[in-house]
């Protein structure tokens, strides 16, 4: 199980603001780190930082189909969000970085911001307090992405063990 204090966001939480644009020249999570949330400021940063889960509503990481704002999330030590739901783009590049992507609108609901919130990937629930609120679980196949560490990570493992990717 992984997880700890979460910071809440509402619904529609874009790219643009995840990951402004002006950063993409980069693609070291490390470096991307610093400037996840700029536009809402210092505050906003640093309890992201201090924040392994992210919790939000609606429409998570639409916008731009940038991989900076999954990987950005990812140096900044966050391990999973969930949320109500994604874009579909986002979904697919946060596994892609090694960040779970939990759709649960009533964990959503019940986390607050500050609250603890912890995602079992094997038993396929997200845990908010006292409650336990399954989600459906992950094909084996993202399991290995998300243990690997990304796609990245994921194939060269294959690759470095003979295998095919």
């Amino acid at each position: 199980m992984i997880g700890g204090i979460c910071t809440k966001f509402g619904d529609g939480v874009n790219t643009d603001v995840i990951m402004p644009g002006r950063y993409l020249v980069s693609i070291d999570p490390v470096e991307l780190a610093e400037h996840v949330f700029e536009p809402l400021g210092p505050e906003v940063q640093a309890r992201v930082r201090n924040s392994p889960v992210i919790v939000a509503g609606f429409n998570f990481g639409c916008g731009s189909a940038r991989e900076q704002a999954a990987s950005g999330l990812v140096g900044a030590g966050v391990v999973a969000v969930v949320a109500k739901s994604f874009a579909r783009t986002f979904f697919r590049n946060a596994i892609n970085t090694g960040l779970l992507a939990i759709t649960q609108a009533d964990a959503s609901d019940a986390a607050a911001d500050g609250v603890e919130v912890f995602v079992d990937l094997v038993n396929a629930v997200v845990v908010v307090g006292d409650s336990t609120y399954p989600f459906p679980a992950y094909p084996e196949s993202l399991i290995e992405i998300i243990r690997a560490g990304g796609l990245i990570p994921y194939v060269s493992q294959k690759l470095s063990d003979g295998g095919v990717a």
